[in-house]
C-alpha cells in the first residue's frame, strides 16, 4: 500500500504533537516504527542532516536523511527530552534502559542525556526486567492508533498503517528519479530486489538526496 503525496499531507495535518512528529519521521526518513521510537538523542546529527538507525532489521546500523523541514521540530523534541531527563534526575531516577552489552560495559551511561530517547513517554513505568522505574520511549500502540484515526479524519479509504509511510517514502523517492541503490541503503534493505517492489524508474545515478517531506 502506497499513499499519494497529497494523502500523506492530509494525514499529517490531522496528527498533532508527538504523533505528528513521529509520522513525519516515518515518512520523511523512511523509518520503521520501532526504529523511530528507539532513536536516542545521540543518533540525530542536526548539522549533517542525518539520522543513524541503530540495530535496524538484521541488527545492522544505517544512516538515513533528516528532513530539513523537521530540524526545528527535532530541536524542540530534544529540549522536551532534556526537561524530562532533568526532572527524572532531580527525583533520583533518569537511568534509561541500554542494550544489554552496553549496560554491562558502561554501567553509568544510562544517566547521560545522549542516551535518552528522542521521543520519551509522558509517564515513567517499571521496567519488567529488573523492576527499575524508568522513562521509556512512547508506546508504538499510541502512534499506530493516532495514524489510523488521522487517516479516517482525512477521508483516506486505504488501509493505512505506520509502515505505509515507509512504503510511500521509497516510492516517492524513486518517482523523483533517485538511484534505486541509494534508496536501498536509506531503507536498509539487504537485497535490492526488495527495494524494486515499489516501482521501476530510470537509473539516474547517485546524487544528494532530498527527503520527500521537503
Amino acid at each position: 500500500m502506497v499513499l499519494g503525496r497529497d494523502e500523506v499531507r492530509r494525514i499529517l495535518t490531522h496528527l498533532k504533537g508527538l504523533h505528528r512528529f513521529a509520522g513525519c519521521l516515518l515518512y520523511g526518513s523512511g523509518l520503521r516504527l520501532m526504529e523511530c521510537l528507539r532513536l536516542r538523542i545521540k543518533d540525530v546529527d542536526l548539522e549533517r542532516g542525518e539520522i543513524c538507525v541503530r540495530e535496524g532489521k538484521g541488527d545492522k546500523d544505517r544512516v538515513t536523511m533528516l528532513p530539513a523541514s523537521l530540524v526545528p521540530h527535532v530541536k524542540r523534541a530534544i529540549e522536551r527530552a532534556q526537561r524530562y531527563h532533568q526532572l527524572d534526575l532531580a527525583e533520583g531516577l533518569g537511568v534509561t534502559r541500554l542494550p544489554y552489552a552496553l549496560a554491562r560495559k558502561y554501567p553509568n551511561a544510562g544517566k547521560e542525556f545522549a542516551w535518552q530517547f528522542l521521543i520519551p513517554s509522558y509517564q515513567r513505568s517499571l521496567d519488567p526486567d529488573g523492576g527499575i522505574e524508568r522513562r521509556h520511549h512512547l508506546s508504538p500502540d499510541c502512534i499506530q492508533r493516532a495514524i489510523k484515526q488521522a487517516s479516517r479524519e482525512a477521508g483516506i479509504t486505504k488501509l493505512v498503517s505506520c509502515h505505509t509511510f515507509r512504503h510511500s517514502f521509497a516510492t516517492h523517492l524513486l518517482e523523483d528519479g533517485y538511484d534505486i541503490r541509494t534508496v536501498q541503503e536509506l531503507l536498509g534493505h539487504k537485497d535490492v530486489t526488495t527495494t524494486m517492489i515499489y516501482t521501476h524508474v530510470l537509473n539516474k545515478g547517485g546524487r544528494g538526496v532530498r527527503s520527500p517531506l521537503d
